[in-house]
């Protein structure tokens, strides 16, 4: 069973995903989109500052990022 994913803000999210390999493409209003060279994968972050990213919302950004929870929470430490 995987582990419960924990609240985090945009920022750390981001952070994250740069340490899966993405690198900030552009940004327009708040939503910033960023992208893995390696495979092409693309992701879009909503960047609200002062919010935690919503779980559903984090879970659909790792799954389309093809990264697992347990990937997810090694990279967070």
């Amino acid at each position: 069973m995987s582990q419960k994913l924990p609240q985090i803000g945009c920022q750390e999210l981001i952070r994250v995903l740069e340490r899966a390999g993405f690198v900030k493409k552009r940004q327009k209003g708040s939503h910033l989109h960023l992208r893995r060279e390696a495979d092409g994968k693309r992701v879009t972050v909503p960047v609200h500052p002062s919010k935690p990213v919503p779980v559903g919302t984090l879970r659909a950004i790792l799954r389309d990022a093809d990264i697992g929870v347990d990937e997810f929470l090694e990279l967070l430490q």
